[in-house]
C-alpha cells in the first residue's frame, strides 16, 4: 500500500482535482534539460485517441525514469494528457494569440471532443484509462473571440480554452466528464487509484 502518488504535471488544475479527491501527492516535474514539449508532437495521420494514449504513456515513461534518476522513494506516478479534437483534427495548445483566435474560430458553432488519458504506474505495474467528452460551442463573433484571446486565458491550453474559465459563457452544451475536460477525469482517476490501493 502506498501513502501518496507523484504527480508529473505542471497543471494547477490537475493539482486542484487531485486535492479534491483527497489524494496526497508530491510533484515530479521535468528537469530543465528535459524537452517535455517534444513528447507532444503529433505523428503524421495520427488519430486523436491514439495520440492522447501514446503521449500519456511517454510522459509516464519519462517520469518513472526521472524518479529513479533522482533516487526518490518508490510510489506510483500519475500522468495525464488532454487533447481537443475537431473530427480527426487535433487542436493543441496555441502557439500565439493569432493561433488561439484561429482555433477558437474553428470551434465556434461546432461540437468537438475532449479526450483526457490518465496513466498511473510503478516500475512493475502500469494502468491507463481515457475519458472522452463532447463539448458544443455557440457561434462566437470575431469580437467575442478577440476579447477571450485578449484575456490571456487560451494560452497553454489544448483547444485554446479552459472550461472552468470565461470560455464557459460560450459553451452551449457538454456531455461526459467536466473534470476530464478540465484535465483530470475524477471518476476514471479514482478507478486507477483504487487499483493501486489509493482511491476513495
Amino acid at each position: 500500500m502506498h501513502k501518496f502518488v507523484y504527480l508529473a504535471s505542471q497543471s494547477p488544475r490537475r493539482r486542484q482535482l487531485l486535492e479534491q479527491l483527497g489524494v496526497a501527492y508530491e510533484l515530479l516535474l521535468p528537469d530543465a534539460d528535459e524537452d517535455a514539449e517534444a513528447l507532444e508532437v503529433v505523428l503524421p495521420r495520427e488519430a486523436p485517441l491514439a495520440y492522447v494514449q501514446r503521449v500519456t504513456q511517454l510522459k509516464l515513461d519519462a517520469a518513472l525514469v526521472r524518479r529513479q534518476r533522482r533516487g526518490l522513494p518508490a510510489a506510483p506516478v500519475l500522468c495525464s494528457d488532454t487533447t481537443v479534437a475537431l473530427g480527426r483534427v487535433i487542436l493543441g495548445k496555441p502557439a500565439d494569440s493569432e493561433d488561439a483566435a484561429r482555433i477558437l474560430s474553428a470551434l465556434s458553432g461546432k461540437k468537438h471532443r475532449v479526450l483526457t488519458a490518465v496513466a498511473l504506474g510503478t516500475d512493475h505495474q502500469r494502468e491507463q484509462v481515457v475519458s472522452i467528452s463532447q463539448v458544443a460551442f455557440a457561434p462566437m463573433s470575431a469580437a467575442q473571440i478577440q476579447a477571450y484571446v485578449d484575456s490571456g486565458e487560451p494560452m497553454g491550453k489544448a483547444g485554446a480554452y479552459g472550461v472552468q474559465g470565461r470560455a464557459a459563457a460560450h459553451i452551449s452544451h457538454l456531455s461526459g466528464s467536466y473534470s476530464g475536460i478540465m484535465g483530470l477525469p475524477m471518476f476514471e482517476t479514482n478507478l486507477l487509484l483504487n487499483r493501486f490501493g489509493l482511491g476513495l
